[in-house]
């Protein structure tokens, strides 16, 4: 792989200008096709093979017409203290607001009456309005949304306090600031690393084009395949710290083979075919990770994952291709200035990579017991770990979906929030029976008669738990319906969907660790023809990404420094997150695995002994390695300033795993384990060196390239 690599870099380099034309081009062709296809209509979530699934196709069945999928609102009225809504002044500006609403647009499939539909309070300070759409949220148009929130605005001038909550209102998450201030924070610590301006603007122009084409091919399909606005999102966040990433390690191995006095050419060539394979297996890794979300066999998830894996591929290949053609452009401005002057003075001392690894071979027990221990503290949290998915109670205070769901829940109870649906799938006979054995059972606070369909074959039931949807009463309360009545009985709703997709993510993560681990373990047992690396490896990121769930569960579910991340109310933790991390930060975490390891063992089959491999390979990678993991947290963190709960809670939880991985697995566990396995390290049975394939991650066949060049002596493991 190393000779084809090599050719494909000085290919790129000597043709850059038609490389920097096609990648510009395409460029060009995806945001034409993201600015002229029509928007994304449908963000469905759906969990097949659930109770909750099946419920909610049968709804859609027997149903038809009435938007079972649809969009719901609710535009909740608080009367002034001492007032109640029943008062003949409010009770005209509701029924105005119920006027506005039916006539506010096409799109609604009803509106009801808080004074018919029982929907007042019963000390009468608080009534609600119910607004059913015949789309779902992401289908409705610009002109739907203004005329509910316009609704809510004209009613709130006149003496109550109106408040709209509901999925209606869901729209793109905005943006922070924090997202700028991630690449700026790049750019600085790539200022630096390379003491040059070029140098350092070539990973983020590159991981830049990267993103813009993947994520504008995103947006130009999303309509076809039915994509979400997290999607993009996603790609964006993992496309930009590993096209960075990649396209540093590129240059970082350019520029010191130009410090070897190798050709412009010929440098360019053996950088990418050097670190070049160490990025094609630390991007399969990741691309690996992310298809493998589809073990799940949640549509929404497998879709995120496919996307995010797209833009991978793009910047692993913008790596080997435009990165090099780049340089041809820079000339000698890659270099640092007292470089390019010949004022640098070569300096034999130690660097702090080398003297840390050097500290490491000394004390490799400590530095194990404390790297273990410190993460083993930090993941206790996770013990307590509680899934579900947000709602509007996790908004903050100062967004009008979440003065709503106060409103509602002071009003009406805790459980108002949460309703649960029941389906009967028979006659009116079956319906009341199912309505009198939810009755004998606990923890409801009321049940509606059940709603006949148009044909009489099912019924609709409503539910209304004592307890709020994301409690453990609440959660006890849907098994016990489903316990108490048949087959023909199904449960839906938030609550049902959130228990339901909680336990469809259990049962998938031992397959998905299988398979995901698995995988990765035999691609870096070819790369490095070891056992125990890989094995290691992947231990190694299991303690990480549990410590990392640690921290989330700390901040997000118990408050811990919340107000730091700017988490205004804690609750459960989203159900995906746990698979969703395994997924992404084991891919993230092979990366530095990758980058680094493979150094140590260019330098140990090359002849040097374990312990100096181990000081080879930080000596030349530490600080590459360290300023890509700053980088790479840098731009995770700047998805913490984001609105939505979901972006915030993902770009947290993926930067404190970058940080736990890159600098107290990678740096610290992995040599220190390394030197006490010594040889052991890097031992392969001879029946397994002949099957795997030679894949020359060390660029042993590069020797060959340069007239003149003694091929070195290589180690037999």
């Amino acid at each position: 792989m190393a000779t084809f690599l090599y050719k494909l870099g000085r290919s790129a380099f000597r043709r850059r200008r038609l490389v920097a034309l096609l990648w510009v081009a395409l460029l060009a062709v995806a945001g034409i096709g993201a600015a002229t296809a029509p928007a994304a209509t449908s963000s469905s979530f759906s969990i097949p093979g659930t109770e909750a699934q099946r419920a909610f196709d049968l709804l859609e069945e027997r149903f038809p017409g009435a938007g079972a999928d649809g969009a719901t609102a609710r535009v909740v009225f608080k009367a002034p203290e001492g007032q109640k809504m029943t008062d003949p002044a409010h009770k005209a500006v509701v029924e105005e607001t119920v006027a506005a609403l039916r006539s506010g647009s096409d799109q609604i499939v009803s509106v009801s009456d808080p004074y018919t539909a029982q929907a007042v309070s019963q000390n009468g300070s608080t009534a609600y309005v119910s607004v059913a759409y015949k789309v779902n949220a992401m289908e409705l148009t610009d002109a739907t949304r203004e005329a509910l929130t316009d609704a809510g605005h004209d009613a709130q001038g006149k003496g109550l306090t109106v408040e709209v909550g509901g999925d209606a209102l869901q729209t793109m998450p905005e943006a922070g600031s924090g997202e700028i201030v991630g690449v700026v924070i790049a750019g600085i610590v790539l200022v630096l690393t390379f003491g040059s301006l070029v140098a350092a603007g070539l990973p983020l122009l590159t991981a830049i084009i990267g993103v813009g084409i993947g994520v504008s091919s995103i947006t130009a399909l999303a309509n076809v395949l039915d994509l979400g606005s997290t999607t993009s999102t996603l790609a964006m966040m993992i496309g930009l710290a590993v096209g960075i990433d990649y396209a540093l390690f590129i240059v970082s191995r350019y520029r010191a083979e130009l410090a070897e006095g190798r050709e412009k050419e010929d440098a360019a060539g053996r950088a990418v075919g050097t670190a070049g394979s160490a990025v094609v297996f630390a991007g399969l890794t990741v691309v690996i990770a992310l298809v493998g979300l589809a073990v799940v066999n949640i549509p929404m998830l497998t879709k995120m994952g496919f996307a995010a894996a797209g833009t991978v591929v793009i910047a692993v290949l913008i790596a080997l291709t435009l990165i090099p053609a780049m340089l041809g452009f820079a000339g000698d401005k890659v270099i640092g200035r007292k470089q390019r002057k010949g004022t640098a003075k070569k300096s034999d001392k130690p660097n702090g990579g080398t003297r840390w690894a050097r500290f490491v071979i000394r004390r490799p027990v400590m530095v194990l017991l404390i790297g273990v221990l410190g993460l083993g503290a930090i993941a206790l949290p996770a013990a307590s770990l509680e899934m579900g998915l947000p709602d509007d109670g996790v908004k903050p205070t100062s967004t009008t979906e979440r003065r709503a769901y106060d409103a509602l829940s002071d009003g009406f109870g805790p459980g108002f929030n949460g309703p649960l649906l029941v389906v009967v799938d028979g006659d009116k006979a079956t319906a009341d029976r199912t309505v009198s054995t939810i009755k004998g059972l606990e923890g409801w606070a009321a049940v509606t008669p059940a709603t006949p369909n148009k044909a009489g074959d099912a019924a609709m039931i409503t539910v209304v738990p004592k307890d709020r949807p994301s409690s453990g009463a609440t959660e006890t309360l849907v098994h016990d319906i489903r316990g108490a009545t048949g087959d023909d009985v199904l449960v839906t709703g938030a609550t049902a969907m959130n228990i339901d997709f909680s336990q469809k993510m259990n049962d998938a993560l031992v397959p998905y660790l299988a398979l995901v681990v698995g995988l990765a373990f035999l691609l870096l047992t070819v790369v490095f023809r070891s056992i125990l690396v890989p094995l290691k490896a992947a231990l190694g990121f299991l303690l990480s990404v549990v410590a990392a769930l640690g921290a989330v569960v700390a901040v997000f579910q118990w408050g811990w420094l919340g107000s730091l991340f700017g988490v205004e109310q804690t609750g459960p933790i989203m159900s995906m997150m746990p698979i969703f991390m395994v997924g992404v930060v084991f891919g993230l975490a092979m990366d530095y695995e990758v980058f680094l390891v493979t150094r140590m063992r260019e330098a140990y089959v090359h002849g040097e002994r374990p312990g100096e491999a181990i000081v080879t390979g930080f000596r030349h990678s530490a600080r590459v390695v360290t300023a890509a993991a700053v980088i790479m947290i840098a731009v995770f963190s700047g998805f913490i300033g984001m609105t939505d709960q979901m972006i915030k809670m993902i770009g947290f939880g993926l930067a404190v795993a970058v940080l736990f991985d890159a600098f107290v697995v990678r740096m610290a566990i992995v040599p220190a384990v390394l030197a006490l396995l010594g040889h052991k390290a890097w031992w392969l049975p001879k029946w397994l060196d002949r099957l795997l394939p030679n894949v020359d991650v060390e660029g042993e066949g590069l020797a060959e390239t340069a007239p003149g060049q003694a091929k070195p002596d290589l180690v037999k493991v």
